[in-house]
């Protein structure tokens, strides 16, 4: 018996590297500003997938990212650590999408991918720490949900358990299939990328890559289909307009405002008897300790 697993999955500005021009003048972000990383809790939930993939042996694992043509990336990172297929998802009319018409796309792609039995997503994106991506595609989807998931414990193809983690404690929790998990940081870390795909999926490539290798290049891919990445737009999807991009997206930045931290006074101190003395006052008498 196996699964078919949708994974949704984001790449992400790297916030840990935040400067004066990651933010444009109209609230969105400038991802060409800030080097790309794989959004940390999506390979939480990729492992998730993978863990149901090693056990029972005939799941198959389809990815889905949305995202510009460099997003294909985290596609490559995936097929490496053992998936099955992905989908990029780009347009550039999906643009300066919030969350509900982001999870409105989102839920058009998996229609496209059905059947399935279960997605999974991360909890929150770090470029956004919204953490409605999730629920919102499951409520498109008309599918039970499970959010802030840190393990699966039991499977059937009927119904799923897991435990959940919550800010006070933990919850288990049982649901019919098909169903929508997001997965919780505190999750197993996803495992390393495994040589032998790499091997086999280093030169996949999506349509538009594609556009940029001579014809030598391009016979390889019919010989070899695995290695075409296949791109969905918006007509592929057959999205309505109003409900994509910017114009369906109720979401507006009201101002931005850039906050700098500035570094204060420092003093050195030397390791004496007398130094430490002074130190401790100091801390004493602005109320840190004590």
């Amino acid at each position: 018996m196996g699964f078919k697993i949708i994974v949704l999955a984001k790449q992400v500005p790297d916030t840990r590297n935040v400067g004066k021009d990651a933010m444009r003048a109209d609230g969105t972000v400038n991802r060409g500003a800030l080097s790309a990383i794989y959004n940390p809790e999506d390979l939480n939930a990729l492992e998730q997938a993978l863990l149901i993939k090693d056990k029972f042996k005939d799941t198959e694992i389809t990815l889905l990212t949305m995202g510009p043509p460099r997003a294909a990336d985290i596609i490559r990172e995936s097929l490496y650590r053992g998936i099955d297929r992905g989908y990029l998802i780009t347009d550039r009319r999906f643009a300066g999408a919030d969350t509900l018409a982001t999870s409105y796309v989102i839920s058009k792609a998996i229609l496209k991918c059905s059947p399935y039995d279960i997605i999974l997503s991360g909890r929150q994106a770090i470029d956004g720490d919204t953490a409605q991506v999730g629920p919102q595609t499951a409520e498109n989807l008309g599918i039970p949900q499970i959010t802030y998931v840190e393990e699966i414990q039991d499977l059937d193809s009927k119904s799923i358990q897991v435990k959940r983690r919550l800010e006070r404690g933990v919850e288990v929790v049982k649901a019919k299939l098909p169903v929508l998990i997001t997965v919780h940081g505190s999750a197993e870390k996803c495992r390393p990328k495994n040589a032998r795909l790499m091997m086999k999926y280093k030169y996949a490539k999506t349509k538009t890559e594609l556009q940029a290798v001579n014809e030598d290049y391009l016979n390889s891919f019919k010989e070899r289909p695995y290695l075409n990445i296949e791109e969905l737009n918006l007509d592929d999807l057959q999205c309505d307009m109003e409900r994509v991009g910017l114009t369906g997206s109720p979401t507006k930045v009201k101002a931005i405002e850039n906050v700098v931290i500035k570094g204060k006074e420092s003093k050195r101190l030397s390791s004496s008897n007398r130094d430490i003395k002074t130190l401790i006052n100091a801390l004493i008498e602005s109320k840190v300790v004590g």
